[in-house]
C-alpha cells in the first residue's frame, strides 16, 4: 500500500508540474522567482543569524539579509533610501535582462550552426578526395574497398552525398564499415541531381567521382540525371582529371549514361557484366573465386609497373622476370591495353607492364628462368569439344543476355532448358531470344523453381551445368503459379531484388536436397543481389555465387583508383577477348610430381597463355581460399594431381 501511495503522489506532483509548465512563459518566470526567493531568503537569514559578526539589532540583521539576497540574485543589494534601492534594483534587472538576451542569442546561433552541421549542408573543403554520389546497399562494399585502397596513405577522405539524414548515414556506415583506418568518411545531405547541392562535396577538386545506381525501376534515370548535374556543377567533369565512374542496371540505358558521362567517363552495365560472368563461371566452376580475389583490394590486384630493364626484351621473357608477381599484359603510352600479348612482342620505351601482385611495392624483379624444369613440361593435344546440357532456373531481364552469351561460348548441339514461372517464360521469354543462334538450342518450360515437384521432374543431376537467377518479374503477382501452387516466399518483401533472393534461397535449399538424394555434387552457379544472403545460401563451401551488388561495387572502386582497368575488365568480360580459364594442370606439367611453379608458367607461355595461379581439388571445399592460389611464388614447388586446375589468362 505504501508503494502504491508513493507512486500515486509522484504522479500527482508530475501532473501539477506539467500543468505549471503549460501556463506559458509568464507563469514560468513568476513561479521561478518565487522558488528562488523561497530558497534564497531563508538561506540568507540562516547565514546572517549564524554569523557572530552580524549586527545586534533586528533592523541591521534584516539589512544584512537584503544585501545577501541581492548579491545572490545579482540585483545589487544596495542600501540607502528607498528611491536609491529601487533605482539600483531596476538597473540590475535591466543588466540581467540584457545579458540573458545576449546569451540566448549566442546559444540560438550556436544551436542553429550545430543543427546545420548535423543536417549536412556545409561544404566539404578537401582535395584529391573520392566522392560517392547516391545511397544503396552498394555503398558499404564501395566504402570498405576505398578504405582498403587508402590503407597505405597518410591522409585520405571520402565524401558521400545522398538525400538521407546525415546522422543516420553516419550511424549506418559506422555499423557496416567497422574500421575506416586512416580514411575519413564525410557525409552530406542533398540531392545528387541538383548541381548546387552537389557542390557540397566539392567534386571539382576530387580525384574520383562514383555514381551509385539506386534501387528501383527509375534507378538508371536517376544515374543519368546525376551525371548531367555533375556536368552542370563541374563543366567538363567527364574530361578533367577526376575519374567519373557510374553504373546502370539495364543495358538499354547504357549508351544514354555513357553520353551523359562524357568521353572519358566510365559507365558499367550491371546486366551485361553479370550475364557474362554467370556464363563464364557456369562453364568453368571456381572462376567466381578467382575474380573475387582479383577485384578485392584485400587480395592480389592489377598494377602497371615501369618496364625498366625489360625494355627491348620480349613479353615472354617478362613472364619469368617476376618471382612474386605475374605479368599479364602491357599498358601503352596512348592508354591502350593489350592483355596476354604474343610472347614474342617486344616491350618498347613507354610501355608499362600490367602485373598481378599483392601490392604496388611487392613488384620486384627476379629472374626465375633457371627454375624451369624442361622434363616436367608436357604437351597436351586439343581436347574434344562436346555438346552440353544446360539448365537455367528463373527468368529476369538479364536472362536473354545470358542466353546470348551462352551461344557465343558453347559448341554446336548444346541444349539449354529454361524453367520459369507462368506463361512469361513461354511468351515474353521466347520473344526476347528470337535472334538467330548458331550453337544453342533453347526450350522454355513453365514451372515454379521453388516447388520441389518441378525440380523432381527435371532430373537436375543429369545436366552438365545449372544456373539459378533471381526472378524479379513473376507472371502471377497474386502469389500463385499457373497451376495454382502458391509461390514460395520467406517473408512479405516489397523490394523486388530482395524477393528474388528469397526465392533463390528456397530453390537452393531444394537443389541441395536433390544433390544429396542423387549422391552427386551439382555444378551450380547462382546469382544473388545481396552479399549478406550469400552467407545464408544452402550450398557447399566454395560454390560459385555471382553477387551483382558486390561485383559492381568492386569494379567501380577498382576503376576509380586505376582508370586503365576499365579496358582490362571490358576485355575480360567479353567473349571475343582474353579471359581467365581454369584448365587441367596435367595438360601443362607432369601430374603427381613436385615442380616449380615457374615450370607451369613456361609451359603456359609456349601455348601463348599467362599462368597466374592454380586451384587444388583437394582443398576446393576448404576455406578461406577454397583451393585457389593466385600469384604464387614461382620458386616454390607444388604437386599437381589429375583433378587440379591451372589458372591461365588465354584467348577465349
Amino acid at each position: 500500500m505504501a508503494q502504491q501511495h508513493t507512486t500515486s503522489l509522484r504522479h500527482r506532483l508530475r501532473y501539477r508540474f506539467d500543468h505549471l509548465v503549460s501556463g506559458g512563459t509568464t507563469a514560468l518566470i513568476g513561479w521561478l522567482a518565487l522558488a528562488c526567493l523561497a530558497v534564497v531568503v531563508p538561506a540568507s537569514m540562516v547565514l546572517v543569524w549564524s554569523d557572530r559578526a552580524a549586527p545586534a539589532t533586528l533592523s541591521g540583521r534584516l539589512t544584512a539579509v537584503w544585501v545577501s539576497v541581492g548579491q545572490t540574485l545579482k540585483i545589487g543589494g544596495a542600501v540607502g533610501s528607498p528611491l536609491y534601492v529601487l533605482a539600483s534594483v531596476s538597473l540590475a534587472l535591466v543588466a540581467l535582462l540584457f545579458v540573458s538576451t545576449l546569451v540566448s542569442l549566442i546559444t540560438t546561433g550556436i544551436n542553429r550552426r550545430i543543427m546545420s552541421l548535423r543536417l549536412g549542408h556545409s561544404t566539404v573543403l578537401e582535395t584529391r578526395h573520392t566522392v560517392v554520389l547516391g545511397w544503396s546497399d552498394q555503398i558499404f562494399p564501395v566504402l570498405g574497398e576505398l578504405v582498403a585502397a587508402n590503407a597505405n596513405q597518410r591522409r585520405s577522405a571520402v565524401a558521400v552525398l545522398a538525400p538521407q539524414d546525415k546522422v543516420w548515414m553516419e550511424d549506418e556506415i559506422s555499423t557496416r564499415v567497422s574500421d575506416s583506418g586512416r580514411t575519413r568518411i564525410i557525409c552530406r545531405n542533398g540531392s545528387t541531381t541538383d548541381p548546387t547541392e552537389l557542390c557540397r562535396v566539392s567534386p571539382r577538386t576530387a580525384k574520383a567521382v562514383l555514381v551509385l545506381p539506386p534501387t528501383g525501376d527509375t534507378g538508371d534515370a536517376h544515374v543519368v540525371k546525376t551525371l548531367l548535374a555533375l556536368d552542370a556543377a563541374v563543366p567538363g567533369s567527364g574530361q578533367g582529371e577526376a575519374v567519373v565512374v557510374a553504373a546502370v542496371r539495364d543495358s538499354h540505358n547504357h549508351m544514354t549514361a555513357r553520353l551523359a558521362a562524357g568521353p572519358t567517363g566510365h559507365v558499367l552495365c550491371v546486366d551485361d557484366i553479370v550475364a557474362r560472368l554467370l556464363v563464364q563461371t557456369a562453364r568453368q566452376p571456381g572462376l567466381s573465386l578467382v575474380y573475387s580475389e582479383l577485384l578485392d583490394f584485400g587480395g592480389d590486384e592489377f598494377y602497371p609497373v615501369a618496364a625498366g630493364g625489360l625494355v627491348g626484351r620480349t613479353f615472354g621473357e617478362a613472364l619469368l622476370s617476376f618471382a612474386t608477381s605475374s605479368a599479364v599484359g602491357l599498358l601503352h603510352t596512348d592508354g591502350n591495353v593489350t592483355l596476354n600479348p604474343d610472347p614474342g612482342v617486344a616491350i618498347v620505351p613507354g610501355d608499362r607492364i600490367i602485373v598481378i601482385s599483392q601490392d604496388d611495392d611487392t613488384v620486384v624483379r627476379a629472374d626465375v628462368a633457371s627454375h624451369v624444369e624442361e622434363d616436367a613440361i608436357v604437351t597436351a593435344g586439343p581436347r574434344t569439344v562436346q555438346a552440353e546440357r544446360l539448365l537455367l532456373l528463373g527468368w529476369n531481364r538479364r536472362a536473354p543476355l545470358v542466353i546470348e552469351q551462352f551461344d557465343q561460348y558453347v559448341s554446336p548441339g548444346t541444349t539449354l532448358d529454361v524453367v520459369a514461372l507462368g506463361e512469361y517464360a513461354a511468351t515474353r521469354g521466347a520473344r526476347a531470344v528470337t535472334a538467330e543462334r548458331s550453337h544453342l538450342e533453347v526450350s522454355f518450360h513453365d514451372g515454379d523453381i521453388t516447388d520441389p515437384r518441378t525440380l523432381a521432374k527435371l532430373d537436375v543431376p543429369s545436366y552438365d551445368s545449372v544456373i539459378v537467377i533471381g526472378e524479379t518479374e513473376l507472371a502471377a503477382p497474386a502469389c500463385g503459379s499457373a497451376s495454382g501452387t502458391p509461390v514460395a516466399s520467406l517473408a512479405p518483401v516489397t523490394d523486388p531484388e530482395a524477393r528474388a533472393d528469397d526465392r533463390t534461397l528456397v530453390t537452393l535449399l531444394h537443389l541441395r536436397a536433390v544433390g544429396d538424394a542423387a549422391q552427386r555434387e551439382l555444378a551450380l552457379t547462382t546469382e544473388l543481389s545481396d552479399d549478406g544472403n550469400r552467407l545464408l545460401a544452402p550450398a557447399r563451401d566454395g560454390a560459385d555465387f555471382i553477387v551483382s551488388g558486390r561485383l559492381i561495387s568492386l569494379l567501380m572502386t577498382q576503376i576509380s583508383q586505376s582508370p586503365y582497368l576499365a579496358a582490362v575488365f571490358e576485355e575480360l568480360f567479353t567473349a571475343e577477348g582474353h579471359e581467365f580459364h581454369l584448365k587441367p594442370a596435367a595438360d601443362y606439367v607432369r601430374a603427381g610430381h613436385e615442380v616449380f611453379f615457374a615450370t607451369a608458367v613456361e609451359s603456359a607461355r609456349r601455348r601463348r597463355e599467362c599462368a597466374v595461379g592454380y586451384r587444388l581439388r583437394a582443398r576446393s571445399a576448404t576455406g578461406p581460399d577454397y583451393g585457389v592460389r593466385i600469384n604464387p611464388d614461382k620458386r616454390q614447388r607444388v604437386r599437381f594431381l589429375e583433378e587440379d586446375w591451372l589458372i591461365v589468362l588465354a584467348e577465349s
